[in-house]
């Protein structure tokens, strides 16, 4: 069974944490859900962002999600792949240099990594995105680009593939998102 591991924090997108954390485990694969400075059984708050016409999401308040592991207790050599959802907890996990070395595990061993929304802002901040052709949500784009990445304006329902690297812009992206990521997986 491969093992992925999912960065995630307080006030992650609901959708993006909840629905591939679900879909990953439907699919046969083990999912260890962390978060810095906390463990395992306890929760993060979530938040969820719709678009309803204005210029950028509104926020809501999400469900409590348990993590099932110790941030602390992990080693990122022993998983298969990455996955790192959006929303506002990359704001502040990309502060976190322990996030960021973790980043930098899985591109330096070019392992699939899967990262939607405001997740590129820990790619970004980690400095691995050098080359890459990537989405995410747009008001990332100057990041993406900050750091060396090329920017794909995509639909919001679209992601795209780039060496070991699956992006999408939103959670309306899910089904292509999964799609892409799962088959980096089987590869």
């Amino acid at each position: 069974m491969k093992k992925i591991l999912m960065i995630t924090g307080d006030f992650v997108e609901d959708y993006e944490n909840m629905v591939p954390f679900q879909a990953l485990i439907a699919f046969g694969y083990q999912v260890d859900a962390v978060c810095p400075g906390k463990k395992s059984c306890e929760t993060i708050a979530t938040a969820i962002h719709d678009f309803e016409g204005h210029q950028t999401y509104t926020e809501k308040p999400g469900h409590n999600f348990e993590l099932n592991a110790t941030f602390d207790e992990i080693d990122a050599s022993n998983y298969d792949a990455l996955y790192i959802p959006g929303g506002r907890a990359p704001e502040y996990l990309r502060l976190n240099e322990n996030v960021l070395a973790i980043v930098r595990t899985f591109f330096d061993a070019n392992k699939p990594v899967a990262s939607i929304c405001h997740g590129l802002q820990l790619l970004a901040a980690a400095n691995v995105l050098n080359d890459y052709k990537v989405s995410a949500y747009p008001a990332c784009k100057p990041e993406v680009q900050a750091c060396g990445g090329i920017y794909a304006d995509i639909a919001i329902t679209d992601a795209i593939t780039d060496k070991n690297l699956v992006s999408a812009p939103a959670w309306p992206a899910h089904p292509e998102f999964l799609k892409q990521f799962v088959a980096l997986l089987t590869q």
